[in-house]
């Protein structure tokens, strides 16, 4: 089997009708149940590898033994991490359940596999002063703001400018993870930078506006319910791109937000020059700001606020990695007595286990 994504075998897809009409009704599902563009990127992708690997059989005609040979395929030659592999496997049970209106057995027998729990990179102080001393322009507004409100990459760059209370130093995240709304604080060295950047959409706005394309993406309906909303300069990105762009949805141009590899390479260029060895994303920068709030007291529910965790015990990961401040972690070694001067004893013994075997040596002896 093959799973690579041929320009030929896409196309010999697209060109066969009743697989052309599965994608559409792949698509039309996705929006009805409002998942994101992303999800449906990933999806529609997944099924297209899935048909690419049985020689562009129709699903219909395929069932529990191919996906599961499929799966394993993933997992044995291509080495996927397990929550590339279990979405891969959302992906076909949507396509069975949803689209197809298929509900065999075999499908609560197949087994996700087990995601390990990995420990949540986190930054010192001082590593995320090093960072953003080396970020300049947007970039750094945005990684201050990720790291000062504990805002997800994608929550920030959808941040619209009416979601923003100077007056209250607050953020209310529109539609975040679960679809959830919150309110995150927003930091008071940002207010001024921040507005800036607002005064800077603002300007664009009114380019838009002389242009006649002045209108942004609404979600779902709103649109239709809020007919002039779309114009408005509340409902504009905080981060507005600098160029106007093509929906890929309703094929209009307009102003989109900025695309998240700008954060993500400048990120990149950041951790080399501030000589920071760690793995690091945007995301870092959140489980950063979680975990210094903790390490500086603060409840540990609130911080589940601020994150917007559905339950406490997500939050719970980043007291694995405390070490400093109320309830910190220290280790019995720091605590016991004599410490220090054990640590000089030691050092005596070492310069004496020099000596001698430098005498040993010259004076053809073994220590």
């Amino acid at each position: 089997m093959k799973y690579g994504r041929t320009s030929g075998g896409v196309n010999s897809i697209a060109a066969d009708s009743d697989l052309a009409r599965l994608f559409d009704a792949v698509r039309r599902k996705l929006r009805f149940r409002h998942y994101s563009l992303r999800t449906e990127q990933a999806y529609l992708a997944w099924v297209r590898r899935f048909i690419l690997a049985f020689s562009g059989r129709h699903p219909r005609h395929l069932g529990g033994q191919e996906v599961e040979a499929f799966l394993s395929r993933l997992a044995s030659d291509h080495d996927v991490a397990a929550g590339t592999q279990n979405q891969a496997l959302s992906a076909l049970l949507f396509l069975y359940r949803d689209v197809l209106g298929t509900d065999l057995p075999w499908m609560g027998k197949i087994v996700r596999a087990k995601r390990p729990r990995r420990a949540p990179v986190v930054l010192s102080h001082d590593e995320v002063r090093r960072l953003l001393a080396v970020i300049h322009g947007q970039a750094w507004l945005m990684a201050s703001l990720l790291y000062g409100s504990g805002m997800r990459l994608m929550e920030c760059l959808r941040l619209r400018i009416k979601d923003v209370d100077f007056e209250r130093n607050a953020i209310i995240v529109r539609n975040g993870k679960g679809g959830k709304d919150r309110h995150t604080v927003l930091p008071r060295a940002l207010v001024e930078p921040l507005k800036r950047e607002v005064e800077r959409t603002r300007l664009l706005h009114e380019m838009d506006s002389a242009a006649g394309c002045a209108e942004v993406y609404l979600p779902h309906a709103l649109a239709r319910k809020y007919p002039n909303a779309a114009s408005e300069l509340g409902w504009q990105y905080v981060f507005a791109a600098v160029q106007r762009s093509v929906d890929p949805r309703s094929g209009r141009t307009r102003r989109h937000h900025v695309d998240d590899a700008v954060l993500t390479r400048a990120l990149k260029t950041a951790r080399k020059r501030a000589g920071i060895v760690k793995p690091l994303s945007a995301h870092t920068l959140r489980h950063s700001f979680a975990t210094h709030l903790l390490e500086s007291g603060a409840d540990i529910r609130t911080v589940q606020e601020l994150l917007g965790h559905k339950d406490v015990s997500t939050t719970q990961i980043y007291t694995h990695v405390l070490n400093r401040g109320p309830g910190g972690v220290l280790s019995p070694l720091d605590r016991a007595r004599g410490v220090s001067e054990s640590r000089a004893d030691y050092a005596v013994f070492v310069q004496y286990r020099l000596l001698v075997e430098s005498v040993a040596v010259t004076s053809g002896y073994a220590a």
